[in-house]
């Protein structure tokens, strides 16, 4: 009887130890969810397009209505040529605006942050650079990301392979921190929730299979 007791709690420990479902951000019909930086309807420059959500015009960011602490989320992501955007996460209200980590996503061999480590693509913007050996697909060609968020633990993924790995209370995370203009914000990137952001930049991108599931 006792074990059967004891596999009957560790079974049962499992089962609520298992991450959540994947579950749409971008339903691929409209942008319900989302909402703009000062709390309104989003701007007819984002388009939904056969499924996949296009900034075709000047548009502002857009801002899930939800906020995410852990979690992990894919999406697939092309942009035009020479072009820059991003997915934000973690991203919370500031004195200065909506501040979060940011998933560059970038044409590198068009833009001048391409040549940056820390500013090309699937890089952690500006703090964290990409590894030198991604697979990154030209712009016009869809790429499949992922971030991993979980604690002071966050990774990125670009089409099957980890380009950044990175732990938020480490000496290495504190020297790129300090390096870059997010060195006085408090808290940046760390545990705890924020909202998804996905950036107008002011040049065309495209978004599909946006996804999330929280730890």
């Amino acid at each position: 009887m006792r074990k059967l007791l004891t596999l009957t709690v560790l079974l049962a420990g499992s089962a609520m130890a298992e991450p959540g479902a994947m579950v749409p951000l971008f339903n691929g019909k409209d942008l319900s969810g989302w909402k703009t930086a000062t709390g309104g309807t989003p701007a007819p420059g984002w388009k939904v397009e056969d499924g996949v959500l296009h900034r075709a015009e000047k548009a502002g960011d857009l801002i899930s209505e939800k906020e995410y602490g852990d979690f992990e989320l894919e999406f697939d992501w092309k942009i035009s040529k020479g072009g820059n955007s991003g997915l934000k996460y973690r991203v919370r209200k500031t004195p200065a605006g909506w501040i979060g980590a940011e998933y560059q996503v970038l044409d590198d061999a068009g833009h001048p942050n391409g040549k940056v480590p820390d500013t090309a693509s699937a890089s952690l913007y500006e703090v964290i650079p990409a590894a030198k050996d991604k697979d990154l697909k030209p712009a016009g060609e869809w790429n499949h990301s992922k971030i991993i968020a979980k604690g002071d633990k966050i990774e990125h993924w670009l089409n099957g392979k980890r380009a950044v790995k990175i732990d938020t209370s480490s000496k290495e995370w504190e020297a790129g921190k300090k390096a870059s203009k997010f060195a006085k914000v408090e808290g940046f990137a760390g545990p705890g929730p924020g909202h998804i952001l996905l950036q107008d930049h002011g040049d065309e991108v495209w978004f599909r299979g946006i996804q999330i599931r929280e730890l």
